[in-house]
């Protein structure tokens, strides 16, 4: 089992920043990669960024610029550092440990950008 603790998110008005934390631990040995979804209200769930054990990255276009993923293999944490947030950016961001034997998830955590 992996257990993801997030944290980071808050109100916070268009054309500011935030940075997320997600924290693993458990069975780390377990993960391939790990990354960030993101659920506005009445969307489905989508990928936001994605970073490998071997620090590749994928970002979905609507980001590209403006969010940064990051993680520090020492710590077992992933970064999402967002710049330049604009309220489409609001939802709930979810963390993604992706393992040998399933993929788990973080609670959540509400990032809300004022216009």
């Amino acid at each position: 089992q992996v257990q993801l603790v997030e944290s980071g998110g808050g109100l916070v008005q268009a054309g500011g920043s935030l940075r997320l934390s997600c924290a693993a631990s458990g069975s780390i040995f377990n993960i391939n990669a790990m990354g960030w979804y993101r659920q506005a209200p009445g969307k489905q769930r989508e990928l936001v960024a994605i970073i490998t054990n071997g620090g590749r990255t994928v970002t979905t276009n609507s980001v590209k610029g403006r969010f940064t993923i990051s993680r520090d293999n020492a710590k077992n944490t992933v970064y999402l550092q967002m710049n330049s947030l604009k309220p489409e950016d609001t939802a709930v961001y979810y963390c993604i440990a992706e393992g040998l034997t399933g993929d788990y998830w973080g609670q959540g955590t509400q990032v809300t950008v004022s216009s």
